[in-house]
C-alpha cells in the first residue's frame, strides 16, 4: 500500500545527438524484421558524457522545475542498470555531491530496468516513515557505450538509449510544486525464479566480460527459452503484468473498464512486446489506451518509466496529463521484478 500525501516532480536529460534507425539498417545492424517489430526511429547516443554525469544534468533540472533547493534533500537514490564510467565506486556519492545535496544520505539502487520504481518505492517508504524529512530525490542514468555494449544487437526485443531521468518525491500538501503529480498506488511483484534469463548458467566469472568481449542478453536468453520455453515465458510476463496493474489500480481506487483512467504508458520495449505481452496484459483490467513514448528514446534502462513520469507532467505534449487525470505507467526489469504506478495531475 502507497502512503497517502506522496507527491513527485519528474524530469529527464537526454543527449542531443541519436543514431537513426534507417542508418542501423543501412549498416547491417539490424534487420527489416528486426526494425519493423520495433517500430522505433532513433536512439539518443551520448558522445561524453558518462551515466552519472547525464544524472546529474536531470537532476538539476528536476530541481530548478521543483522550486526545491539541494540542500533540502534529505537523500539521493541512484539506479542504473550497466556501467557508470568506474569500475568501483559509488555513482550515488557523485550525484549527491555533483548536485549540491551534501546533506542527503546517497543510496545506489540496483533492481535492473525496474530500477526507477524501486527508488520510488524506498523514497515513499523513508517519507512515511520519517514525516519530518524534507524531500529525497531519485534519479537514474545509462549510457550503453561501445565496446562493451551494441545498444542495437545486445538483447532480443530490446533497443537501448541513453539518457537520465529524475523526480523530487516530498510529501504533505505543503510545498507542493505546481504541476507534480500526486502518487495514488506503486505495487510491485517479483519472481526470482526467472532470474537465470539474464544469467550465464554454466559458471560465474571473476571479472566483466571474461565470457564475451560484450554483454550479449542474446545468449543467455536462448538458454534460458530452450529450457523453459517461450511460450511459457510469455504467459508468465503477461500474467505478473496484470497482476501488478489490477492492485495498483485497486489501491488507487479507479475501477474497471477505464473510466477514470487517462492512458496506460508502457515499458519502451517496441511494439512486438507491445502487441504479444501489454496489450493482452492490460487488456484484462482496463480499457484505457495504451501509449509507447520510445520512439525516439528506446529503451532508457531504468530510466523509462520516470521518463514516462515526466511525459505526464510536462506542461505541453500529446501525453500531458489533464489537471485531475489519472495515468497507469508500467515497469518491469531483468529478475523479473514487475511495477505499477499510478498518478494523479495535481
Amino acid at each position: 500500500m502507497t502512503p497517502d500525501g506522496i507527491w513527485l516532480a519528474p524530469a529527464e536529460w537526454l543527449p542531443p545527438t541519436a543514431e537513426k534507425t534507417v542508418d542501423a539498417l543501412a549498416a547491417g545492424r539490424v534487420t527489416p524484421d528486426e526494425a519493423d517489430a520495433m517500430g522505433y526511429g532513433q536512439l539518443p547516443v551520448s558522445a561524453d558524457l558518462s551515466a552519472p554525469q547525464m544524472a546529474v544534468r536531470a537532476a538539476r533540472r528536476a530541481l530548478s522545475q521543483a522550486g526545491v533547493p539541494a540542500g533540502d534533500l534529505t537523500a539521493v537514490l541512484h539506479a542504473w542498470t550497466y556501467h557508470q564510467g568506474h569500475d568501483f565506486w559509488s555513482p550515488a556519492h557523485y550525484v549527491a555531491a555533483r548536485t549540491g545535496a551534501l546533506d542527503a544520505i546517497p543510496t545506489g539502487i540496483q533492481q535492473m530496468c525496474n530500477g526507477a520504481a524501486a527508488a520510488l518505492r524506498t523514497a515513499a517508504h523513508q517519507l512515511a516513515a520519517r514525516p519530518g524529512d524534507g524531500p529525497v530525490l531519485v534519479t537514474t542514468a545509462d549510457r550503453f557505450a561501445p565496446p562493451g555494449f551494441d545498444r542495437w544487437g545486445a538483447d532480443y526485443g530490446v533497443w537501448y538509449g541513453d539518457g537520465a531521468t529524475a523526480a523530487v518525491v516530498g510529501a504533505g500538501p505543503a510545498g507542493v510544486p505546481q504541476g507534480a503529480l500526486a502518487l495514488h498506488a506503486l505495487h510491485t511483484r517479483a519472481a526470482p525464479e526467472l532470474e537465470s534469463a539474464h544469467r550465464d548458467t554454466g559458471a560465474f566469472h571473476a571479472a566483466p566480460h571474461i565470457r564475451s568481449a560484450a554483454v550479449d542478453v542474446r545468449r543467455t536468453k536462448k538458454a534460458f527459452l530452450a529450457e523453459h520455453g517461450r511460450p511459457h515465458f510469455l504467459d508468465r510476463l503477461r500474467r505478473e503484468t496484470t497482476a501488478v496493474l489490477a492492485t495498483a489500480l485497486t489501491e488507487a481506487g479507479i475501477g474497471t473498464g477505464g473510466r477514470r483512467l487517462s492512458a496506460v504508458l508502457l515499458p519502451r520495449l517496441g511494439r512486438a512486446t507491445a502487441r504479444e505481452v501489454y496489450g493482452p496484459a492490460v487488456a484484462e483490467v482496463t480499457d484505457a489506451p495504451l501509449a509507447d513514448l520510445g520512439e525516439e528514446t528506446g529503451h532508457l534502462g531504468a530510466g523509462d518509466l520516470l521518463s514516462n513520469l515526466a511525459a505526464l507532467a510536462a506542461d505541453t505534449g500529446p501525453h500531458r496529463l489533464e489537471r485531475g487525470g489519472y495515468a497507469a505507467v508500467l515497469s518491469a526489469g531483468a529478475g523479473f521484478t514487475w511495477s505499477a504506478v499510478v498518478v494523479q495531475r495535481t
